[in-house]
């Protein structure tokens, strides 16, 4: 497997932690973001939205970073990190739902705000991330994980914006809970870090 990489990317972070946690190698291929390499071939050609991570698998070509998790969690083959029995699965795929709109939206887009100088609405950006947050600690105050009883994608889809909030402006000191999980999924065997983490 071939992943198309930015290191400060959290969307890339979130398969290069799965695949170290399940201990799946796979091939980093840095990409000159700043450059606009994702907007020229040959990455325009694997994924016409221009985005990062890329994951080619030979035959297989994904683009978001929740569909890679999926792919290989079940490439895997193990109902460890993406269980199939439908209850389960789906409370997964909320919170998959979740890390792609209301993280993305809120603690990720105040951290592209600051720390990468995009032009957004950072104050909107910052009421979101207060939003989803409160929401999770209050969520997590009773459970470990957030979706079933173990860690599953969900939670590696969630944690990376929501660990570098800090860098938009959004601190996990108010959210106790939040930040017990986060340090939870550090202590994972084979656990990896990303810059800012």
């Amino acid at each position: 497997m071939k992943l198309y990489d930015l290191d400060v990317s959290g969307n890339c972070y979130k398969v290069r932690l799965l695949c170290a946690l399940l201990d799946v190698p796979v091939e980093l291929i840095s990409v000159d973001f700043l450059a606009g390499a994702h907007k020229r071939s040959p990455l325009i050609d694997l994924n016409v939205f221009g985005q990062l991570p890329v994951l080619d698998d030979g035959e297989v070509i994904l683009r978001d970073s929740q569909a890679i998790l999926v792919y290989i969690a079940r490439k895997v083959g193990s109902e460890a990190w993406l269980p199939t029995d439908a209850p389960s699965l789906a409370l997964v795929t909320q919170w998959l739902m979740v890390a792609e709109n209301e993280i993305a939206r809120g603690p990720n887009d105040a951290r592209l705000h600051d720390k990468f100088g995009y032009k957004l609405d950072v104050v909107k950006a910052r009421e979101n991330a207060r939003r989803i947050l409160t929401i999770m600690d209050e969520h997590l105050e009773t459970r470990e994980w957030l979706a079933i009883d173990r860690p599953t994608v969900a939670d590696i889809a969630c944690m990376p914006y929501v660990a570098l909030g800090w860098e938009g402006g959004v601190p996990l000191d108010p959210y106790p809970a939040v930040a017990a999980w986060v340090e939870r999924i550090k202590k994972l065997p084979r656990f990896i870090p990303m810059p800012g983490l």
